[in-house]
């Protein structure tokens, strides 16, 4: 099945999320690091592998900077969107930003010799390199990020598994 934003956010079997959640920020860092705070407090809550939570964060931190700067041009006016939910197995996020979009294809190599220098690019290879599945929609504006839950059979010293 491609990875399509209609497809990723789907259940991959018949599991209802344990966790959905919907809500709407201001386009400023203070929120975007509570909603980041809020959603770690969850998967701590749900016991999640510290390895996995690390890659969460850090993929939702890249989408939500690049929401805030990237789309929404900082301006305070205009709004994220994140729709989250947590399943047994795995971890889906949707992002939306106000902004007009773009296409990700467009976004220079950030390991090719010649952007080594170059700022851009870096977070979106991050999303790629933590998440399961990095997929935008046709305008550019929205990013759906999956993450499956590692299998780990020992608890790490903190009660995680």
């Amino acid at each position: 099945m491609p990875l399509t934003v209609a497809n990723i956010m789907k259940p991959q079997r018949d599991v209802s999320p344990a966790i959905a959640l919907e809500v709407s920020i201001p386009s400023n860092a203070a929120e975007a690091r509570r909603i980041q705070d809020e959603i770690e407090q969850v998967l701590i809550a749900r016991q999640i592998n510290d390895r996995d939570i690390f890659s969460i964060k850090l993929a939702l931190e890249e989408a939500l900077v690049n929401a805030i700067k990237h789309g929404n041009q900082m301006d305070h006016l205009k709004k994220i969107r994140i729709a989250y939910q947590l399943f047994p197995d795995r971890f889906e996020i949707q992002i939306t930003d106000d902004g007009p979009g773009f296409d990700p294809g467009d976004v220079p190599d950030p390991t090719a010799f010649e952007n080594l220098e170059r700022p851009c690019g870096r977070g979106l290879m991050l999303m790629r390199h933590y998440m399961n599945e990095v997929a935008y929609n046709d305008l550019g504006n929205t990013v759906t990020m999956s993450k499956l839950f590692r299998a780990n059979p020992n608890p790490s010293p903190n009660g995680k598994k």
